[in-house]
């Protein structure tokens, strides 16, 4: 993993807002340009009930 100097965590337990995911993220990189993602560890977990997706973006501000 490169050096990073922060962390943003998306994550979604209901099936909409697991679907939306992917869009929300986009929408936040759009937003934060000035920043470049080093790494990203996507994670998916269940139970009986409920499944969860996690997604966390490591990121450092961009040279220049």
């Amino acid at each position: 993993m490169q050096e990073f100097t922060g962390v943003k965590v998306f994550s979604a337990t209901k099936a909409k807002e697991r679907e939306e995911l992917g869009e929300t993220v986009t929408r936040w990189l759009r937003t934060n340009a000035d920043l470049e993602v080093v790494d990203r560890v996507v994670t998916q977990s269940s139970d009986d009930e409920f499944h969860c997706l996690s997604i966390v973006l490591f990121f450092r501000q961009r040279a220049g």
